[in-house]
């Protein structure tokens, strides 16, 4: 059961059992998120992004796993923007988030080492935190969740997954890769948002969410390095295309104003305009989305595995502790009514 304006709707789902189109059942999930999740803040990917981007993950996982994911599909869907929360509290936070590359040179990718410890040594950690660490994060974070599956710690299990599927989220992300990360080296500043919040929560309903089964990542860390390079590569498109459109475009038609929730208004890209930018970038934003919901689940999968394969039936029946219910209302209140950082080390949305 689900509400929407007040009123109670049923709605089932099937999913690996038999269903001869399962992409139907991903089109009815995705009218179903973007129905709760209309009017949610965005920031980074866009919080709408991040929650469906860790949801589709659960939805693509195998026997085994699915059914302890999807026991607690909420949790991980709402708490997949806890990382962002944390920005403007927690210093050392930010730098999680992205990698500035080219900070280190044109052939910076062939460069800088794969290795964490070989990378301190080549420019110093200081070095490395001023300008992003995510595919490093990610690494950590892998780490970490194996170990939670090997203790069968349901509850950072949980959280780990969660934190998890935002730092591979924001991999994905071309101006996560770049220290021109909102255009503001090119005259283009609010294209961060444009790209990563805007085009999806526009566009979201006409994308393909259907990425087949997860697979076993032997070297998380080359993945996520694969996934920077990836990400990298598409800087260049998501600039040059978005100037040459803003050239064509007089600002009455560009902008627009949209009415947010609490009667507000916001001046906010035209959907002219956004569908035209998504058609030059011959639909860029849905495919990261979709390698990212893909790393996502084999990510998750590839530390089960690498945990020896407990038994998750097991693990089905326990809830969420209460101790980590007060933890992320502890965190939840922090970002609302906490002081904040009077500056962020790193990138501003």
């Amino acid at each position: 059961m689900f509400f929407l304006n007040g009123h109670a709707h049923h709605i089932a789902f099937t999913y690996f059992d038999g269903v001869r189109n399962p992409r139907l059942n991903f089109c009815l999930i995705i009218v179903l998120f973007v129905a709760l999740s209309a009017g949610n803040k965005a920031t980074a990917w866009g919080f709408y992004a991040h929650k469906l981007i860790n949801r589709m993950a659960v939805l693509s996982l195998p026997d085994g796993l699915i059914g302890f994911y999807k026991k607690h599909i909420e949790y991980v869907t709402a708490h997949a923007v806890d990382p962002d929360m944390r920005r403007n509290v927690v210093p050392e936070e930010a730098a999680r988030h992205y990698i500035d590359i080219d900070h280190y040179g044109k052939n910076a990718l062939k460069e800088v080492p794969v290795s964490w410890n070989e990378a301190v040594k080549k420019y110093t950690e200081d070095t490395l935190q001023a300008y992003g660490i995510v595919p490093w994060w990610i690494e950590v974070m892998k780490n970490r969740l194996t170990q939670a599956f090997k203790k069968g710690d349901v509850d950072r299990i949980l959280k780990i997954s969660a934190d998890l599927g935002h730092y591979i989220g924001d991999a994905h992300v071309p101006l996560h890769t770049t220290e021109n990360y909102n255009g503001q080296l090119t005259n283009q500043k609010g294209i961060h948002g444009f790209w990563e919040s805007r085009l999806p929560e526009m566009m979201s309903k006409d994308y393909d969410y259907w990425t087949g089964k997860p697979e076993y990542i032997s070297s998380p860390i080359d993945f996520a390095w694969k996934t920077i390079k990836e990400s990298h590569f598409a800087t260049d498109s998501v600039l040059k295309f978005e100037a040459a459109l803003n050239r064509k475009f007089d600002p009455d038609r560009k902008y627009a104003l949209e009415s947010k929730p609490g009667g507000n208004t916001a001046r906010v890209y035209s959907e002219e305009y956004s569908r035209e930018y998504d058609r030059m970038l011959n639909g860029m934003t849905e495919r990261r989305m979709r390698k990212a919901i893909r790393m996502v689940s084999s990510i998750w999968l590839t530390c089960w595995i690498d945990a020896g394969q407990p038994d998750m039936l097991r693990m089905e029946s326990k809830e969420v502790s209460d101790s980590l219910k007060q933890a992320n209302e502890a965190e939840e209140y922090l970002w609302n009514t906490g002081k904040r950082l009077e500056k962020v080390k790193g990138h501003e949305d």
